[in-house]
């Protein structure tokens, strides 16, 4: 399996959990020339974008370390262009989650990091 199927795998675990726990996915792997976002997803009318995870031991760190300020940038850089680009969306209270998954164990950090930019 290539990284990109074993990504695969695990962002469709992380969604199954989330709709779960109540979130509505709204939209997934969404791309831009500037990088992607896992999963968009929508609960109590907050637009949540979710960065998905998985370490398969202790030996690379945890996964909810892995989300570095770099990533976090592009993160924020795609989300506006998601929100132009997804008009229906561009009122809503917005944030950042992640979905840590260690071997078996999902741990949902909600508002993981704050926004970084400029906005639109």
């Amino acid at each position: 399996m290539n990284n990109r199927e074993e990504g695969n795998r695990y962002e469709e675990i992380a969604a199954e959990f989330l709709e779960k726990h109540g979130v509505r996915i709204v939209d997934r792997n969404f791309r831009c020339r500037f990088g992607e976002i896992d999963i968009i997803g929508l609960k109590d009318r907050v637009l949540i974008f979710f960065e998905v995870k998985y370490r398969s031991g202790p030996g690379q760190g945890h996964a909810k370390e892995a989300v570095t300020l770099n990533k976090q940038r592009i993160i924020c850089l795609v989300s506006d262009h998601y929100r132009v680009y997804k008009r229906q969306y561009a009122d809503y209270q917005v944030r950042y989650d992640v979905i840590a998954i260690d071997k078996d164990k999902i741990e949902w950090i909600p508002a993981a990091f704050e926004y970084i930019g400029r906005g639109f």
